[in-house]
């Protein structure tokens, strides 16, 4: 079976899961799904734009690949305390560049009162303000979510739980989410497996404003055959700096604040985000951006500002740069350089229909000292890049 035919297989259980509980009285299912049809281009071919963990990106040549997606999530109620909510989403995302289905979701719910209730299953992570609405482009004003502040964690969702409490004070909305489980990621190559996971966060909901405070740490594991060689030869040789170069289970944390505002006509969104680390081959780095648009009608023209750095060191100082060793300290420096870039983007967001918008954007993405977060980048490339991309964002 191939992976597009398994994309569809996973898609049409949900219609043979919906079909059959419809049937029975005794449970009731709601089935929605959303997707985004888009176009995305650059203006090189000297180096890839690409969406976080995404295998191949795009040159000059339009491509659907980076921004487009399709979901389908069934939710079967047992009673008013028991649920099972499913998810599929096909998207090129992980080693292959080619669309793949996956399980986003996978849970059963069940409300212990009015204000708490917890979930069991596979669930979406709270790593991030969007975390579970990233995917839906129609929930979102711009066309993606922006790379500099998206890329630092690449976990959707974990194999576990979470507890959720929710209660309003007045005209305040509390919401506070506990979530544990394991995580793992395929990108490029490489899989990244994240155990013992713990996220949470706290939302605070008062009129247009949201406010977010979002905390995870997690042990992690990086298995990739470059990196192994690295380390390995790193202590082979014992060279000072190898204590600090670790693959296998080293500690991952990860802060984030998050403002939301829709007040009149104005839209703002904004993040602010750390990583750190106990490894230099991820890198400790600060990232955030920020989100301004008006509504006039049924239009949204809006402007983004996104911006990546490194907060720990882009070298090691001492390294041999000649003789036999001179490979792997060029090796070694360049594994712990993290993306830097900061990008500019304007967009317009048309919502035609009452399910579906338009939305274009154009992005001016300018790496610093390296690529970025761009793929495949040939020699000689150093950006500015811009990006252009049109998207039909639809729910239902």
């Amino acid at each position: 079976m191939t992976k597009t035919t398994l994309a569809l297989s996973i898609l049409a259980a949900c219609g043979v899961v919906a079909a059959t509980a419809h049937a029975q009285d005794s449970l009731p299912i709601t089935i929605a799904g959303f997707g985004t049809g888009a176009l995305t281009k650059t203006n090189t071919d000297l180096a890839e734009f690409s969406r976080p963990s995404q295998a191949s990106g795009v040159g000059k040549d339009a491509r659907t690949g980076v921004d487009s997606n399709f979901g389908l999530q069934a939710t079967a109620k047992w009673d008013d305390r028991l649920s099972f909510t499913a998810q599929g989403l096909v998207r090129k995302h992980g080693e292959s560049d080619q669309y793949t289905a996956e399980l986003a979701w996978a849970f059963a719910k069940y409300k212990l009162s009015d204000d708490f209730s917890v979930r069991l299953g596979r669930i979406g992570l709270p790593i991030y303000m969007i975390s579970d609405s990233r995917n839906i482009g129609y929930a979102n004003t711009m066309l993606r979510p922006p790379t500099e502040v998206y890329q630092q964690v690449p976990l959707d969702n974990a194999n576990g739980g979470d507890v959720i409490y929710q209660h309003s004070f007045g005209e305040t909305t509390v919401t506070a989410q506990f979530a544990t489980g394991v995580a793992k990621d395929h990108s490029r190559n490489s899989t990244l497996v994240n155990s013992s996971t713990m996220a949470a966060q706290l939302l605070l909901e008062n009129g247009p404003f949201t406010y977010r405070i979002g905390r995870s740490q997690a042990n992690v594991s990086i298995h990739n055959a470059g990196l192994a060689q690295l380390v390995a030869g790193a202590r082979a040789v014992n060279l000072p700096i190898a204590d600090q170069l670790n693959v296998i289970d080293f500690t991952g944390k990860f802060t984030s604040l998050g403002l939301t505002m829709d007040y009149r006509n104005v839209l703002a969104q904004a993040e602010y985000a750390k990583r750190t680390t106990d490894t230099r081959l991820i890198p400790d780095t600060t990232s955030w951006y920020l989100m301004l648009g008006y509504r006039w009608q049924a239009f949204v023209p809006y402007y983004v500002h996104g911006n990546a750095k490194q907060d720990s060191v882009r070298n090691f100082a001492g390294l041999p740069t000649t003789g036999p060793l001179a490979g792997l300290s060029a090796g070694i420096n360049g594994a712990i350089k993290a993306g830097l870039q900061t990008t500019d983007a304007v967009g317009l967001r048309w919502d035609f229909y009452k399910s579906a918008a338009f939305k274009v954007q154009i992005d001016r993405v300018k790496p610093k000292d390296g690529p970025g977060y761009f793929l495949n980048a040939q020699p000689g490339f150093t950006g500015p890049v811009t990006v252009y991309a049109a998207a039909i964002d639809f729910v239902f």
